[in-house]
């Protein structure tokens, strides 16, 4: 009986001493310092942690940012002044009662009147030499077909005669149902020949659309250095079956780009028709002119006054009395004090908007 006791003290006490060895083991673990890497290097991390190594360490968070932290002067942003140039750039074309061109006025002999009110002008002078956008929109429809290659020719005679490289560009536009670019902006003339000989005469009539895409989205998109002159010469009977614009939405978006018109009727009947009404009411609302070639040696003549005007204007640049950036229409007169000479030029524009 003594001896089952004191086996059975044997046994707890070689327990207790078991168990006294494993809490100071574990207190030792806890308490003992970790070891990090030198002042200014960072520990290194294991090499090509596997996705399923659980000890690979977690991917380091950034430290949170402050809602509204403090800007230095460097991060101050700079803030954009934009203003408005009040000034207005016209091109104007003078001639007396012969309608001869007449260039050797100086701005004495003018006024302007911007939105029914006098204008102050900044500067004046004689422009015969301003480089050229020029827009060539031939009809193409069926109601043309018969004097289309002459018409062809004319033009072709007309771009080799005005275009000067590397100083003028200009692009060809077909229209009948649709608009066809057969040659676009180029001081080319051999180029600007093969665009319009690559012209093919069938289909409706969209006239006012043709001009509307030329004004829109080749005019007032053509990048300038500086000062240009922007015309379109337009050669059509002047019928519309097509278009989805109007004749005054053509009108306004020609106001828009700033492009004077000058139109050439393809009319051959004599007399004037209801489309040669169409092509006055063009040409007079953009400061262009209408010609009427009603026969076919005329059409030379026509692109040679058009080439004259082009080269025979002046320009004028003023401040408004009450300029308002408001994006609204302004009217536009140019009156020359001489009663017997006659200023052509467009009927107004479009105010920026701030």
């Amino acid at each position: 009986m003594k001896l089952r006791i004191l086996l059975l003290l044997f046994v707890l006490l070689v327990l207790a001493g078991s168990l006294v060895l494993q809490a100071a083991a574990q207190t030792a673990t806890q308490t003992a310092p970790t070891a990090s890497a030198p002042a200014g290097q960072d520990a290194p991390a294991k090499a090509n942690p596997s996705p399923d190594d659980k000890t690979a360490p977690a991917t380091a968070r950034p430290a949170p940012q402050a809602e509204n932290p403090p800007k230095s002067d460097s991060d101050e942003s700079v803030e954009t002044i934009r203003s408005v140039v009040n000034e207005v750039r016209v091109v104007f074309t003078v001639t007396d009662r012969h309608g001869r061109y007449i260039k050797d006025l100086g701005r004495e002999s003018f006024r302007v009147i911007d939105d029914r009110k006098p204008a102050q002008l900044r500067s004046f002078r004689s422009e015969t030499d301003l480089p050229l956008q020029v827009g060539l929109l031939v009809d193409a429809s069926n109601s043309v077909r018969d004097r289309f290659k002459f018409e062809q020719d004319a033009a072709i005679e007309f771009l080799n005669s005005i275009i000067r490289p590397k100083y003028d560009k200009a692009f060809v536009v077909g229209f009948d149902v649709t608009q066809d670019v057969t040659q676009d902006f180029t001081d080319s003339t051999e180029n600007l020949a093969n665009g319009v000989r690559m012209l093919r005469a069938g289909g409706g009539t969209a006239l006012y659309d043709a001009l509307y895409f030329a004004c829109r989205d080749k005019l007032m998109k053509q990048e300038q250095a500086g000062p240009v002159r922007r015309a379109i010469i337009l050669l059509s009977d002047g019928d519309d079956n097509q278009s989805h614009v109007t004749r005054e939405e053509a009108i306004d978006m020609a106001a828009r780009a700033e492009v004077i018109v000058y139109t050439i009727s393809t009319n051959i009947s004599g007399m004037k028709q209801k489309g040669d009404k169409v092509l006055e009411r063009i040409a007079d609302a953009t400061g262009g002119r209408a010609f009427f070639p009603f026969q076919l040696r005329e059409m030379s003549d026509a692109f040679q006054s058009i080439q004259e005007e082009l080269r025979s204007q002046y320009a004028v640049a003023y401040k408004p009395a009450d300029f308002i950036a408001d994006g609204r229409y302004r009217t536009i007169e140019i009156l020359a004090l001489d009663k017997g000479f006659k200023v052509r030029t467009r009927k107004g524009y479009y105010a920026p908007k701030q």
